[in-house]
This record gives structure tokens, sequence and C-alpha cells, in this order.
């Protein structure tokens, strides 16, 4: 209701009114939310991860070390909601539900004896004050790149979003506090910076014994130091952290394999910014990398087309350009951007389940012709997106993880 509102008050409130009152609707939102609630977060331990990669597979792998460890965990991120054993998808088409959400999910916690709360924090989020009146244990920092520019209007101001969970740190009424920083990430000092009890670094370039994962990556070995560092500074041995790794067999759409009996790889993942996807191609280097990938319309960070585009022409032997969430944009004209930046054509398909088709048909030839162990097709962008958005909130039931199967298998069955 108060969302509608909010919709049609900005059609009939002038934009320069409108955004000065937006930072005070939102404040006020969120204590009307904590007060419904009665400050739930004042009853268990409030874990927000921030950064710009790898903020789901961090509360993924927290949530799977402290449970190891005998905890009831509780947790909140772009791939589904955790209630002790009690799970669904996240629908949302957001990281961060609103504040009503997050403070009766933490309310509902609290009833099911949880001991902590592991929530994956955006800068969209952080800018509405969605944690507002959340009293903070810790603040994991992943990473910063640049991404939603065009959302805060600098990267200044993205970073300084991103910050603003460390000072809601610093005022917590929690004690001890704990802040966890990737200290190989040119903004990590700013983290450290915060004035909080506990100041704990990572590096995975002083990490001496790698840890053993089925997860694919050095970034996930990354994302898993972050989470072990945490989880250390709450007392839980290193010999149970390593334990509760090695049996994560993988997190939803994040270099997620799919297996259908074929000759070749298939790996869905939510890359969807240049540096991600970099990581990812690098992460299969050496193999025959068929590439399928889009980008997000709404005039979101418009300046990571051609980039993209770049960095698929660099690693992949074949690159299939498609539909991701055009939102009101046209199609064709990102995918035509993304193109700009590639020196050789790719091939562009719009329908992104004929993309996927295609790709899986040419990695099979490639496969087929002597690369059975050599060739991987890579599907970007969306992970466990629920759907594809389209022009005045059309929504496009969707999971790439879903369709890559049934194609495999239409593919699979063919040769029977």
């Amino acid at each position: 209701m108060l969302e509608t509102l909010l919709r049609f008050a900005r059609r009939i409130i002038p934009e320069r009114v409108f955004r000065a009152a937006q930072p005070l609707y939102h404040f006020a939102l969120a204590l009307c939310a904590a007060v419904l609630y009665w400050f739930p977060s004042r009853r268990i331990k409030v874990v927000v991860v921030t950064g710009t990669k790898g903020k789901s597979s961090v509360v993924e792998l927290t949530a799977a070390i402290l449970e190891e460890a005998g905890f009831t965990v509780a947790s909140i991120s772009t791939i589904r909601f955790k209630i002790g054993k009690n799970e669904w998808r996240n629908l949302y088409k957001m990281t961060t539900p609103g504040r009503f959400f997050v403070q009766k999910f933490l309310h509902d916690a609290v009833r099911a004896k949880c001991s902590y709360a592991v929530i994956e924090m955006t800068s969209e989020a952080a800018r509405q004050y969605r944690h507002a009146f959340i009293a903070l244990d810790a603040v994991i920092f992943t990473n910063l790149a640049r991404e939603h520019i065009e959302s805060h209007g600098s990267y200044e101001k993205y970073r300084d979003a991103k910050l603003s969970l460390v000072r809601a740190l610093e005022k917590s009424p929690k004690h001890p506090r704990f802040v966890v920083v990737n200290a190989n990430d040119a903004e990590g000092w700013r983290f450290l910076d915060a004035k909080v009890e506990e100041r704990i670094p990572y590096n995975l370039n002083k990490e001496e014994k790698p840890f053993e994962t089925k997860l694919v990556g050095a970034f996930n070995q990354e994302n898993i130091l972050a989470a072990v560092s945490f989880a250390k500074s709450q007392g839980v041995s290193e010999e149970i952290a390593r334990r509760a790794v090695a049996k994560v067999s993988l997190i939803p759409g994040r270099a997620e394999f799919i297996k259908e009996g074929q000759l070749f790889e298939v790996v869905v993942d939510y890359a969807h910014t240049p540096n991600s996807l970099e990581k990812l191609y690098e992460a299969f280097a050496g193999k025959k990398i068929i590439a399928v990938l889009g980008n997000t319309g709404g005039g979101r960070d418009v300046w990571k087309r051609p980039e993209m585009g770049r960095i698929a022409d660099a690693h992949a032997e074949k690159v299939f350009l498609t539909n991701e969430d055009p939102y009101d944009e046209e199609p064709r004209a990102i995918a035509d951007a993304m193109a700009r930046g590639m020196a050789r054509a790719p091939e562009i398909i719009m329908d992104r389940r004929a993309a996927i088709r295609a790709a899986l048909q040419f990695a099979n030839t490639l496969a087929k012709g002597g690369n059975q162990n050599n060739t991987v097709v890579l599907i970007t962008g969306k992970g466990t997106d629920p759907y594809i958005m389209g022009a005045n909130g059309d929504k496009e039931p969707w999971d790439d993880r879903e369709v890559t199967r049934e194609e495999l298998k239409t593919l699979m069955q063919s040769f029977l």
C-alpha cells in the first residue's frame, strides 16, 4: 500500500521535491517496520555482507560454516531466503527486499531460535535505508568495482552507500562489533578504518593452505576466505570451517554446472559486470569457451556493454549475444552496443532460449569433433534470476538453469 502511494506521489509531485523528500520517506518507513516487529535485530546476531561481487556466495558459505558449527542460521540473498531448515527462492528480483520484509524476517528468525542472520545488502538497499534500525554485529566487505553509476550518480556515491553500512555498524549498540575486509581490494582500507572493536583483514595471497572445495575459480577461494575469516572471529575452529566448505557442492546460479549426460561442460553464472565476467572466463582458461550473454537495459550501466563484449570476444571461441533484462530499452540496441566492443562478429539471437540452444548445439559439434573434455558453455548474466524484465513492468518467468536443462535433454534425445 505504501509503495503504491509512493508511485502515485511520484506522478503528481515535482521531481525535485520528490527527490528531496525520498530519504525522509525511506527513513520513516524503516522506523515503522522496526517498531511494528519490536526491533528484532536486538535479539539475534546480524551480519551484513556488502561489496560488488561475491555477496551471495559469501552469505551462502558463511551460513554453511555457522550451521556446521551447530548454530541455527537465517539468511537473505539474491538466491534465496532461509530460516533454519526452511528455505524459499528469492522471487523479488531484488537482493534486499523492503524494510517490512527484512524486519519481519528477523522477527521470524528470532522466533525460530536462530543465533545468526546473514544478510546480503546492496548499495541501493543502503541508500534507501533498508538497513536502518537494524542493530548490526558485523559487516563483511568483499570488493568494490564500478557499478550502478547511473543510479548513484558517481562511483564515489556508490562507494559511500556501501560505506554507510560501516557507519551503521559503528553506531550499533551491539558489542563486540566486527568488520571483515578484503585487504586485496583498493578500497579495503576505508572499511578497515571502521571504529569498531574487531577489524579483520583477509588476504588470499597470504593464505598458505588453499581450501578444499568443489567450487571453481580463484574468486571462490576469496569468497571462502571471507566466510571463514568471519566464522573464526565467532570462535569456529578452522577444522570445522574447512569441513563445512568441503561439503558445499554448489551455490545456486553461481558457476553452477548443468549436467544432462552431454559431452561438454555447461555452466550457469550470475556474472554481470566486466570484472566478474573476466574472472569466470579465467577460471576456464585453456578450454574452448562458448559464451552466451546479454546486458541489462533501463539505462543501467550502459558503459559496460562494449566492455563486456570485448571481454567475451577475448576469451571465447564463439560468442552468442542475446536478451537479458531489457526493461524499456530496445533489446537489439543493447546487443549492438555490446558488439561494438568486439573485434569479431558475434552471433546475435535475441530469443534467449534460442541463443542457449544454438550455443549448446555449437558446443556439441565441437565436442564430437575431438574436444569432448575441452569445451564449456558459459551462460552468464542471470544465474537464479526468476524473470526476464521487459517494458512497462512486464515480467517473463525465467530460470537459465531450467531452460538449459530442457534444451540439453532435447539435444541428447535427438541422438537416441
